[in-house]
């Protein structure tokens, strides 16, 4: 390994460690203040009893904590425990890092000129969260948590709110970071020794454009916040229909992301909701490419 490579791939692995730690330590804090302030009969009286009604909701949340996809992953573990179903929960975590208003005005500043790209990438994000949360929902049924969280049966009752709060804090902390410094060494070692240029080159072609795309996403791992400004720097290679799958593809499914998901659910599902997110994020872009993108 050269200097020059060894300077690239510590660059790399500190940027994304640094971009990511904010959201993570915002979502083991909402995680916090949902064991702490939340039941789990508050949970199942907000959450509809109609799945397609649930999965708006769950939709909705995600505008309401515009949190990206590292910060998604403790959130998520705490309410499963709390009662959300599964079905809602994956629409949470697939949808909630690209329907915010976070990701919305970034996505608008990085394509100013085109505003349709900025609506594909939301309208799609929206509607595969909706399928995929369907599917699940009829297919899945068992717990799907690797690890059982501790419940509060055990806690100490002297202990106040604030010091409830900070434990949990703390504790999810070191838990979800083990899987973001591990997830973003192997990224950044991807993207140090896989030449993009290499992955552009064969990303001419109507069908492959967007395999390439959804590579890319994968390997670089980028935080939803700011994935549009990469996204754009390839307008003038990829068409806009492989630059809405990068935007969707990647803050559904990532290399740092599906390390931290695998550290809380068990691998099949995990495997299947890859797949899912894989081959609909797929079918979608380029039907979205086909009828509404110019």
């Amino acid at each position: 390994m050269t200097s020059d490579r060894l300077q690239i791939f510590k660059t790399i692995f500190i940027s994304m460690v640094l971009e990511a730690l904010p959201f993570i330590l915002i979502g083991v804090f909402v995680s916090a203040l949902m064991q702490v302030f939340v039941s789990e009969q508050s949970m199942r009286k907000w959450i509809p009893k109609n799945p397609v009604l649930a999965i708006i909701v769950a939709s909705v949340i995600g505008i309401i904590f515009p949190i990206c996809e590292c910060g998604m992953v403790p959130v998520i573990r705490r309410l499963i425990k709390k009662g959300m179903p599964l079905y809602v929960a994956v629409v949470f975590i697939l949808a909630g890092p690209i329907l915010n208003p976070i990701v919305f005005l970034s996505t608008f500043s990085a394509f100013r000129n085109r505003p349709d790209i900025v609506y594909a990438r939301m309208g799609l994000a929206f509607v595969l969260a909706l399928v995929i949360g369907l599917i699940i929902y009829h297919f899945v049924r068992k717990d799907q948590l690797k690890v059982d969280l501790p419940t509060d049966d055990h806690q100490h009752f002297h202990e106040n709110k604030l010091t409830e709060i900070m434990t949990h804090t703390t504790s999810e902390f070191f838990e979800m970071g083990k899987f973001l410094l591990f997830g973003s060494l192997v990224a950044a070692g991807l993207q140090t020794f896989v030449a993009r240029d290499s992955l552009a080159a064969i990303g001419d072609g109507w069908l492959s454009s967007h395999v390439v795309m959804m590579i890319l996403a994968y390997l670089l791992s980028l935080c939803s916040t700011s994935d549009a400004f990469v996204a754009s720097s390839f307008s003038s290679t990829f068409s806009a229909g492989a630059l809405v799958t990068f935007l969707v593809f990647g803050p559904m499914l990532n290399l740092k992301g599906t390390i931290m998901l695998a550290g809380v659910f068990k691998t099949r599902f995990v495997l299947l909701l890859s797949v899912l997110v894989l081959v609909f994020s797929l079918a979608g872009s380029l039907l979205v490419e086909r009828f509404f993108l110019s």
